[in-house]
């Protein structure tokens, strides 16, 4: 029932760059420690985050991703997740030393944090389509997730009186979130204009949770952005033209991630205003849509083979929408870390660690990840 710029100017970039060396230079020692090392993690989002929250809300389960061969390569059973095996926010979890965050439905230990994330959840609340005649097959928004949150914390503060420590010294991942708004309205072949104009109110929802979340006591917040759309298979097959010139010399559509590059420039722009209100918070932008490009530019550099999915059928891209992986008649490829694409929509397990691993010991975290604190410094089992 439910689914789940970068910088064009080369002085943008550096502007930006300058202002966040700054930022962290002129950071107290203090504030910067406050969340090393981070005692939990507090996690909202959608499908790319979901570690149960859907699977363990619905009955009887009914999304395609609650049946195998999803979670076979890591947990050999499906999890609820989104993929053959871990998520992002699992190797993240993992590089801080933390257990894997479990789902809010899931019967959670505050102290080891909460997952909020739920397949096909949205930033702007359902009503905000309703008004305006939009379909989505999903209520589940930010709004809804953040007032769980809520109610998490007023049985943490009832039950521990360092409740507010507890927060303060967690990692607060906020989603990915908003893809599925653009998604639902690319799904339905929207023109590309009135879903530009969708832009400012999915930012501006959530940079309100950011902003909420602080005055909660939140210091670490990573916000990230959206990924390359233009190369996912779903699109690459709704979207499928002769005109090569729609395409660029990896396969994927120019149209599409440019859309995903405007998006995360305006983000982006909106977190440089939110640093400034709060100084003394930690507020990372996680660059998804750069950390999975290379993937797609040179996949055979990866071990990867190219753009068609492992859990499909049919199809340029072994993908048919009608013919869902998670439906009995479709076989999942012999291995799936040779693959980017899992279902059409998500990421195997290895182009998830490929990710993880490009906002924690690479580039792609703006102020980078790795000037903060972590337990697991080897990060050794990004290579097992």
């Amino acid at each position: 029932m439910f689914r789940g710029r970068k910088c064009r100017m080369r002085s943008i970039c550096e502007e930006r760059w300058i202002a966040m060396v700054a930022f962290v230079a002129v950071s107290s020692s203090a504030s910067l420690l406050v969340a090393c090392p981070y005692r939990s993690m507090f996690s909202f989002g959608d499908s790319l985050a979901d570690t149960g929250n859907l699977y363990l809300s619905s009955h009887p389960p009914t999304d395609h991703c609650f049946f195998p061969p999803y979670g076979q390569t890591f947990f050999h059973h499906v999890s609820g997740r989104c993929s053959d095996g871990r998520l992002i926010i699992d190797f993240i979890a993992e590089s801080l030393g933390l257990p894997l965050v479990k789902p809010y439905f899931g019967g959670w230990n505050v102290e080891e944090g909460a997952n909020f994330a739920v397949i096909g959840a949205t930033a702007l609340d359902y009503s905000f389509f309703q008004d305006r005649g939009i379909s989505i097959p999903t209520n589940y928004s930010l709004t809804i997730q953040l007032n769980w949150f809520k109610e998490l914390l007023t049985a943490l503060c009832n039950s521990s009186t360092n409740c507010h420590e507890i927060v303060e010294n967690s990692l607060f991942l906020m989603g990915e979130i908003g893809g599925n708004d653009f998604n639902y309205l690319f799904f339905q072949q929207k023109s590309i204009a009135e879903i530009k104009s969708y832009v400012p109110y999915v930012i501006n929802a959530i940079a309100s949770a950011i902003n909420e979340l602080i005055g909660l006591g939140a210091r670490t917040l990573m916000v990230p952005g959206n990924l390359p759309i233009g190369c996912s298979v779903i699109y690459l097959t709704i979207y499928e033209t002769i005109d090569k010139t729609q395409y660029d010399q990896f396969g994927c559509l120019k149209w599409l991630n440019e859309f995903g590059e405007y998006y995360n420039h305006k983000l982006q722009s909106e977190l440089d205003k939110l640093r400034v209100f709060h100084p003394r918070a930690n507020i990372i932008y996680a660059d998804y849509y750069n950390a999975a490009l290379p993937l797609y530019r040179d996949p055979t550099k990866f071990g990867f083979t190219d753009l068609k999915i492992c859990c499909g059928m049919g199809g340029p891209y072994n993908f048919n929408k009608l013919t869902n992986c998670g439906n009995p008649s479709v076989i999942a490829c012999d291995d799936p870390s040779k693959h980017i694409g899992w279902d059409g929509v998500h990421l195997t397990e290895a182009a998830y660690r490929f990710i993880a691993k490009g906002l924690i010991k690479g580039p792609y975290s703006l102020p980078q990840f790795s000037t903060l604190c972590f337990r697991n410094v080897s990060f050794g089992y990004f290579n097992s």
